[in-house]
Formats: C-alpha cells, structure tokens, sequence
C-alpha cells in the first residue's frame, strides 16, 4: 500500500493516479472526504487526515509500505501556513511514517530549498529534507524547478486567454527551466519502483531554460495575437497582485536556474514537455471549455 498524501492537489493526483493506473494500492489522505469522490472512483483507498493532526497520520500510516508526499502551504490558508504545514506538518508525517514501519518515503520538495534561504517556504523544506534523511527510512527527494501549471498560468495565461494586460515584476528576461506537473508525477511514481533513486535528491527541470518574456512569445503565437505587458520595476508596489506572488516574482527576477536534466530523464525514460507544447494544450483545453454546451 501506498499513501499519497496531497492527493486531492494537482500533483498529487497526477501521482496517485499514475500509480492506480500501474496497479498499485493506492490510500490518499484527505482532509475532505467530498473532495475526494474521483481518486475513489478510480480505486483509492481514502482515509481523513491532516498534517497538523499526527493521530490521523499513524492512523494513515498502517499497512503502508511507501509515502508520497506533495503536501504544502502554497495554496492554502488560515490556518495552514509554512510553519504548521511545511515545518511542522511534514516532520508529523516523517515521524508517523517511520513509527509505523514504512519503508520507503518519497519528498516532493522544491528547486532551492536550504536552510539558509531567505523564502520561508524553502527553508522549511530543507528542514524536511534534513529530517527525513535522519529518519532511518529510504528516501528519495524530487526537488523540481517551478511548476508550468501554477505561475506562469496565474501571470501569464490567464491574462492572456481573458484580452488583460500581463503584469510582471523586473524585465522578464531571467531564465528558468520550467517543469510540467505531468513529468514530476512521473518521475516520483518510477522512482518509486527504482533501488537506484533511494537516497538521492533529484533535480528535474524541462527540457529548455525559459523567461517570462519566452512565455508570452509563446502565448502570443498560441493565441495569434500581441498580449499586452506591464513591467513593473522590482520594489515597486504592484497593485492587484497578492504580495507572495509579488514575492515569488521579485524573487525569480535574480537569479537563473537552467538545468540540464536531460542524462536523468533519458535514465527514466521522461520526454520532458516543452514550453511550446504545454501552451498549445492549455489553448486548446480552454477553448475546448468554453465552447462546450453548458
């Protein structure tokens, strides 16, 4: 059996789903059982649970011989912050899996986490990186560059799709290698299976180093038509925009990540998705959407 938990999040159910689709027993912790209709339906085994609540997580925690964890506070609020959630939460989770016997535990953690980073959210898991490699467990660690799905939609394709300007912090040009959610799901449910990803922490990117100003070349050559920018310059108060997102923007405005995955992915058989085809099918799946009868 294994236990994903962040199941009902957009990785974590491509995970669990992958693995479903392989024929593995598959039990997803939930927080709200009426979000979870799908991932049963498919085969899960669902049990009610929260990271701040380690009763439920030694409770989630039997007869499991792996975890997955995708679980953090991005998303989330009131009480799920990076202390309780990403600190706390994940050491709760390590604890109870190693209390019960599991095995194997699988981390998706993030592209920069250290403990000396100035963002909380990666400082914490590094924490948890550092904990679980303390656990006695076997472990493995993806530690994905930015997700295709989250910032780059929130900024730029939705904007873009809805004829409104696109706001970005700085000048656009730092480069980054963009991941899809859909290549991280299969990277962790392989690495699961493989003796030869205990123990280490992979960096997995796409297949080419992209800017924001790359992404909206690509929207504007998905869409047929110029979409409209505002540079922002950094320090500068953006109105509309939450202040992690501006955070996070100022943030990726000084510093690079190109990676070179391509040895790894070609070690796991991945074809990374490309910035170009990710677009094409957003496009595409949003005008499928808004053509279909209501």
């Amino acid at each position: 059996m294994i236990l994903v938990v962040g199941a009902t999040g957009q990785l974590g159910g491509r995970i669990a789903r992958r693995l479903l689709y392989r024929g593995e027993s598959v039990r997803a912790l939930v927080r709200d059982p009426s979000a979870s209709a799908g991932l049963a339906e498919a085969g899960a085994d669902i049990v009610v649970g929260d990271l701040k609540d380690k009763e439920s997580l030694r409770r989630a925690c039997e007869g499991v011989s792996a975890v997955v964890t995708t679980a953090n506070s991005m998303s989330r609020g009131g009480k799920d912050t990076v202390d309780s959630v990403d600190l706390t939460g994940n050491a709760n989770l390590i604890d109870a899996a190693a209390e019960r016997g599991v095995k194997r535990f699988l981390f998706v953690s993030a592209l920069g986490a250290d403990v000396n980073n100035p963002i909380s959210f990666l400082r914490a898991k590094a924490e948890a990186e550092q904990k679980l490699r303390d656990s006695g467990m076997a472990w493995t660690v993806l530690q994905p560059d930015f997700y295709m799905e989250l910032l780059p939609l929130a900024i730029v394709g939705g904007p873009a799709l809805a004829g409104q300007p696109v706001t970005l912090v700085g000048e656009g040009r730092r480069r980054h290698s963009l991941i899809s959610m859909s290549d991280v799901a299969e990277y962790a449910a392989l690495a699961l299976g493989r003796a030869d990803a205990e123990g280490q922490v992979l960096v997995i990117g796409g297949p080419e180093p992209v800017s924001w100003c790359d992404v909206i070349a690509a929207f504007e050559k998905e869409l047929g038509r110029e979409v409209t920018v505002r540079f922002i310059p950094i320090g500068s108060p953006v109105t509309g925009m939450p202040d992690m997102i501006v955070g996070l923007l100022t943030a990726l405005e000084n510093y690079d990540s190109p990676l070179d995955t391509s040895v790894l992915a070609a070690r796991y058989g991945i074809t990374p998705t490309s910035l170009d085809d990710f677009v094409h099918g957003f496009v595409a799946a949003a005008s499928r959407a808004a053509t279909a009868p209501a």
